[in-house]
């Protein structure tokens, strides 16, 4: 008994995306009685609203049609699950199974895969946007004090307040963030990307429509913000207010920059690389074959016993050998 059975039993479906039925995932289980497992999958259910996550986004209830006899069917109701439903379903499945304990191995390492992966991803987004934000503001600034603008925390206040709806005092209230820290270092890629968006449009509208004086140009500010606003409630997003504050994005960038270490340390240079790759295409070449019967039955031995890739030429005859077999054949021709 292997984890592999739950890589049998997955599926995929027109999107890519991988799933697993339900009822197949309770045969695998061992649970003979689907109504018994009906009950797990409700407490995973439970545990997944519980974390926050949408229950329909990974547990999708569908009727399937059985086969009862003479032709006839009926109906069966089962789910297509995700694999964090599949992962919640066996921390709550009976422990004193043995396949449940190896489910239990085989999804958390997956879903922990997953999650270190998502997590990549939005380490290097927020850094990407961060940058880009920080770049853009320099440039808004510099376009709003040609414009004559001179208290800037009044120019960018406005648009944040029509951005957020608040000024940058209460946004950081509201996230409970040290008044000391730079909120930009705590927002998450989509808050980053809305206030990148606001500074852009902000600094365009500006000069197209060669807005001059404090107040015209906060009030420019405040606009620009107000419209991204109302784009992001139409579209059904998360308000950035309601956005949670994350960690600091030092600790991002110190990720990634470990990451690259590693990565570092297991490539190998590229003479390595290429050292390997003449090895592998070298042609060991003999003009003619020994004369020791001997060494021409040792001979023999090696040529059957490791095949592989790389040319051996004995007199006008050709061998396949791996570089083992290539290793022997020289220790013994050259000996």
């Amino acid at each position: 008994m292997n984890e592999q059975v739950f890589e049998q039993i997955k599926r995929v479906n027109e999107y890519g995306k991988e799933y697993w039925h339900a009822r197949e995932l309770a045969k695998a289980l061992e649970y003979s009685d689907f109504t018994n497992f009906s009950k797990v999958i409700k407490k995973a259910e439970i545990a997944c609203k519980k974390s926050g996550q949408a229950t329909t986004n990974h547990f999708s209830e569908f009727t399937e049609k059985a086969k009862i006899g003479s032709g006839a069917t009926r109906d069966l109701k089962s789910w297509k699950l995700s694999r964090y439903a599949c992962y919640l379903i066996i921390q709550n499945a009976d422990p004193n199974k043995e396949i449940v304990a190896l489910g239990q191995s085989y999804f958390a390492l997956q879903t922990r895969q997953q999650e270190l992966s998502a997590q990549y991803l939005e380490d290097q987004k927020r850094l990407e946007l961060r940058e880009e934000v920080t770049k853009h503001n320099k440039k808004l600034f510099s376009t709003a004090r040609g414009a004559g603008v001179y208290d800037y925390a009044t120019f960018y206040d406005s648009g944040y307040q029509g951005l957020y709806g608040l000024k940058k005092k209460e946004i950081i209230e509201k996230k409970n963030l040290n008044p000391d820290e730079n909120m930009l270092d705590h927002m998450s890629s989509e808050e980053l990307a809305a206030n990148l968006f606001r500074a852009t449009q902000a600094e365009a509208k500006i000069k197209r429509e060669a807005i001059r004086g404090q107040e015209k140009a906060s009030q420019a500010h405040f606009q620009v913000g107000q419209k991204i606003r109302a784009t992001i409630k139409e579209l059904g997003g998360t308000m950035p207010e309601d956005i949670p504050a994350v960690e600091d994005i030092k600790f991002a960038r110190k990720r990634l920059e470990e990451l690259e270490v590693q990565d570092a340390q297991q490539m190998p240079s590229f003479a390595q690389q290429l050292g390997e790759k003449l090895e592998e295409q070298e042609i060991v070449k003999y003009e003619k074959l020994p004369d020791n019967i001997q060494l021409l039955e040792a001979l023999a031995k090696i040529i059957r016993g490791y095949p592989g890739e790389r040319l051996l030429l004995l007199g006008e005859k050709k061998f396949k050998l791996s570089s083992e077999g290539m290793r022997l054949v020289k220790g013994l021709l050259n000996g």
